[in-house]
């Protein structure tokens, strides 16, 4: 009889801590702005999302390492995608490496979309900044850079608001991540400059992102200065300015890419992996 009681007893402990444990393991609530994972039927998405192995993307990058945005222009032009990938010039570097060229990307695409908000705040709390650094217009896409990987972000709209600064932009890059090109806006650039962060723009951006712009998406098709980017896609920048490969032709156009570079730009490479000036 005893027996009979120490079991129900302890079953009846169970049951009363079993709630308390299934509330510790639950997963962290995401951000209030994220949307259902299931795509409601009135919502149709046209140009699908692939993974590619990061093996593949290594193997495809090398095959860049040596070219210059002319010569990899002229490979496209070889195997029949004349004026496409070629972005808009309105897009610059924010500083040049003249002696070591370290201010060229080569990467492959992670992207972001930031759009103007309709959303105002009365005043900017600190609270109120911080639930919407947390919610609306935080940076989510930090989980999708790797080593290798180029942040491309669309943020064309949101006028004078800065999505990139000194802190985030290091961070980036402790991830794997070579550069970020955006149509947005940037800050910090005299600290960008000293820690010599690849850095490509369109113009600066003063303002703060709460009551200005919100995130929108996350590794989706964007366009950067006219031109398409998608995750995975070839990233290239240098002070001629930038251009996207599309990945379904990377290799070829790698490949017709080669014999554009001439001795000079050849020794460059060869130099600059030495760690010797050109």
């Amino acid at each position: 009889m005893r027996c009979v009681r120490l079991r129900l007893c302890a079953i009846g402990l169970l049951m009363l801590t079993s709630p308390l444990f299934a509330q510790t393991e639950q997963p962290a609530k995401p951000p209030a702005q994220l949307a259902p994972r299931t795509v409601p039927s009135q919502v149709q998405l046209f140009i699908p999302y692939k993974q590619y192995s990061q093996e593949e993307n290594q193997r495809i990058l090398k095959l860049y390492e040596p070219l210059r945005v002319s010569d990899v222009s002229d490979g496209m032009d070889t195997v029949g995608l004349q004026d496409i990938g070629i972005v808009d010039e309105s897009i610059r570097p924010l500083w040049k490496d003249t002696e070591n060229f370290t201010h060229r990307i080569v990467g492959i695409a992670v992207t972001a979309r930031y759009v103007p908000t309709n959303k105002r705040l009365a005043k900017t709390s600190d609270k109120d900044v911080e639930y919407w650094y947390d919610n609306i217009t935080g940076e989510p896409y930090m989980d999708a850079l790797f080593p290798g990987s180029v942040l491309v972000i669309d943020a064309e709209g949101d006028n004078d608001t800065r999505s990139i600064g000194s802190t985030n932009i290091l961070d980036w890059q402790k991830l794997g991540m070579r550069g970020v090109i955006t149509s947005g806006g940037l800050a910090d650039s005299d600290e960008i400059i000293f820690h010599k962060v690849p850095a490509y723009h369109k113009r600066m951006g003063r303002g703060f992102r709460p009551g200005r712009n919100e995130i929108e998406s996350v590794n989706r098709p964007i366009t950067l200065g006219g031109v398409l980017v998608r995750p995975g896609d070839i990233v290239m920048a240098d002070g001629d300015g930038v251009i996207v490969v599309p990945r379904e032709h990377a290799e070829e156009v790698a490949k017709a890419a080669m014999q554009y570079l001439d001795n000079i730009g050849l020794e460059r490479y060869q130099k600059t992996q030495q760690g010797k000036k050109p």
